[in-house]
């Protein structure tokens, strides 16, 4: 990029004794310094890329159901995410198991979330599938995952500390398969939902780091989160398929009487910050 800016000149690059003012500045200040340029030799008009701020981010490519980061690397911008730690008990991954691989063969196409591991391979093998995919860490995401600059780390982290500091402990149930699509539909995601219990206390939270966010300029959550986790993903917008392989799920549950209470659930355990590669815990019971 630096050398890109070079191309299009600096102040170093212009004369003082031109009358007839440069028609590209790389640093888009006035100046009464001019160039005298003949019109053969103008440079091409810059990308859009370099007319935009240092440190610019595209939120709108941010997703709830996406926490990859979708911008682009800049120096100093950190990528931020507060969530909510979750593991699948060994208990409930034998039964998730089978449920998993009646979905790959309805969508075969589809990978562990945050991962590249082809579901269809992963299948071949259910200890490696157990492994993999269901004996790992989830995420319930409590923010948008977005850029910070470096001098707001400690601010955001101390008063996050501060405004959730007092939580308890409660139980989240994982009650309902749900199918989400990010912003700009080239991911679509096979998820578990809580619309029950531990509902109330996660929408608290959402609140609270959205209030942080507020102060920090920064974009707040959707208007009405859904907390869930993300397990299996899929390029491109495939969500008439997934809510196919739902459907399923949904009917094998209800052959075997097991339609009634969650997929599985488990105890609220704390909420973690993460910048960049840093871990911060806000709390922890």
């Amino acid at each position: 990029m630096e050398a890109l800016r070079a191309s299009y000149g600096s102040d170093s690059d212009v004369s003082d004794s031109s009358p007839s003012p440069s028609p590209i500045r790389s640093n888009g200040e006035d100046s009464n310094r001019a160039v005298k340029t003949e019109a053969s030799d103008l440079l091409p008009p810059p990308p859009l890329d370099l007319l935009l701020p240092p440190n610019y981010i595209d939120y709108s490519s941010l997703t709830q159901g996406n926490r990859a980061r979708s911008f682009p690397h800049v120096e100093g911008i950190y990528a931020l995410h507060i969530y909510i730690p979750v593991y699948i008990p060994a208990t409930a991954r034998k039964v998730m198991v089978q449920t998993i691989k009646k979905v790959s063969s309805v969508v075969p196409s589809l990978y562990a979330a945050d991962t590249d591991f082809a579901l269809n391979e992963l299948c071949k093998d259910d200890c490696k599938l157990e492994k993999v995919l269901l004996s790992r860490e989830f995420h319930i995401s409590l923010g948008r995952t977005v850029g910070i600059q470096v001098d707001q780390i400690d601010s955001i982290v101390a008063m996050l500390r501060t405004k959730l500091h007092s939580q308890r402990q409660y139980w989240i149930e994982f009650d309902k398969w749900e199918v989400f699509v990010n912003d700009d539909s080239t991911r679509s995601f096979l998820s578990l939902e809580i619309t029950g219990t531990g509902l109330q206390e996660i929408t608290q939270q959402i609140n609270v780091v959205d209030e942080v966010y507020r102060l920090h300029g920064l974009p707040e959550f959707y208007k009405d989160p859904r907390p869930h986790i993300s397990l299996l993903w899929g390029p491109g917008d495939i969500r008439n398929n997934l809510k196919q392989a739902v459907v399923q799920i949904d009917r094998s549950r209800n052959s075997t009487g097991s339609s009634q209470g969650p997929n599985f659930k488990c105890k609220f355990s704390g909420i973690v910050c993460k910048v960049g590669k840093k871990s911060y815990d806000i709390c922890k019971i």
